[in-house]
């Protein structure tokens, strides 16, 4: 079997190994490919594998002895999957490799918005505590998490994850997903409605999948029945907040901080209002990528091959 990986330099930039997949078959890895050497590198090749690199239709069209496409990653937008479903293609996503990951990383996120450590330590370290006549300051205020409240909207694996950690903290959690699980209620969690959310969460911390429903949900309109102050966290999907509606409140204040690991367009350009924006931190797509959780993904997507060799396709998304 011919293998073909369009762009392995995100999963894998030096510190893993592809052994395991170039045991399957004669695989060839290419750190990037633009969308115009799609179809020349894929070629006769039966299995792709891909992360951020679309596979559209004319792709598929034009590729017809693929067998099988291996999404390295959760979402599997990238993919035309009708395309590949019309022409018989296995797709097979990732979908539990960077749980623990994901929720530590917003729990940095958290911790960071609370505490500003970052900002602090860059300031010390460039003599401004040298020259202080008090033994001590602040350069922002200072949050306790102990007794407030987390809301989550979306409560899959990852946000139920967090929410642990988060009552680990003192917090109590509201949650608000299309499917309700009141065996996971407690007294410090409950399903709450989005207004209700809004209304009494002192934390929106976003854990949803990306539908047409739901684009651009945080904007000027959902905010202002947010709690006065707020502060937001996405490790989710970057299109779900309107990036432009968020900035502006964060200028006049109504959200206190933002702290966001994904932007409606990745890498974005130079004028995302984000990017400018007080009080806001943003980190490149990094929550997924801790190197245990890049081991999980390589090996889960070897075995979703060997899956589809064996004639019991596993994760299978279309």
């Amino acid at each position: 079997m011919k293998i073909v990986v369009l762009d392995g330099a995100t999963l894998n930039p030096g510190d893993l190994a592809w052994d395991a997949l170039a045991e399957q078959g004669e695989m060839t890895v290419f750190e990037r490919t633009p969308p115009e050497l799609v179809v020349e590198r894929i070629g006769d090749a039966e299995a792709v594998f891909t992360n951020k690199t679309p596979v559209t239709r004319e792709h598929i069209a034009a590729c017809p002895r693929v067998r099988f496409i291996g999404v390295l990653a959760t979402g599997y937008n990238v993919v035309d999957i009708r395309a590949a479903r019309d022409k018989g293609i296995d797709v097979c996503n990732i979908p539990t490799y960077g749980t623990m990951s994901v929720a530590q990383f917003a729990t940095a996120l958290l911790l960071e918005l609370c505490h500003h450590a970052g900002r602090h330590s860059e300031h010390a370290r460039a003599g401004h505590w040298a020259q202080c006549v008090d033994f001590c300051y602040w350069l922002n205020p200072l949050t306790e998490l102990d007794g407030k409240t987390l809301g989550l909207i979306g409560f899959g694996r990852i946000g139920q994850a967090f929410a642990r950690v988060a009552q680990a903290l003192g917090m109590n959690i509201l949650v608000h997903d299309k499917l309700v699980n009141k065996s996971l209620e407690s007294a410090t969690l409950k399903y709450a409605t989005l207004d209700e959310l809004y209304a009494h969460a002192d934390v929106i911390s976003l854990h949803c999948p990306l539908f047409d429903d739901n684009k651009g949900m945080i904007d000027k309109e959902s905010i202002a029945r947010m709690k006065p102050g707020v502060m937001l966290i996405n490790t989710s999907r970057g299109p779900l907040i309107n990036e432009q509606d968020l900035a502006d409140a964060l200028a006049s204040g109504r959200v206190a901080g933002a702290a966001v690991d994904v932007l409606s367009s990745e890498p974005p350009s130079a004028d995302n209002p984000l990017l400018a924006a007080p009080n806001c931190i943003v980190t490149p797509h990094i929550a997924w990528a801790s190197i245990e959780a890049r081991r999980r993904l390589m090996r889960i997507a070897v075995e979703n091959l060997i899956s589809f060799k064996k004639g019991t396709p596993q994760n299978v998304v279309n």
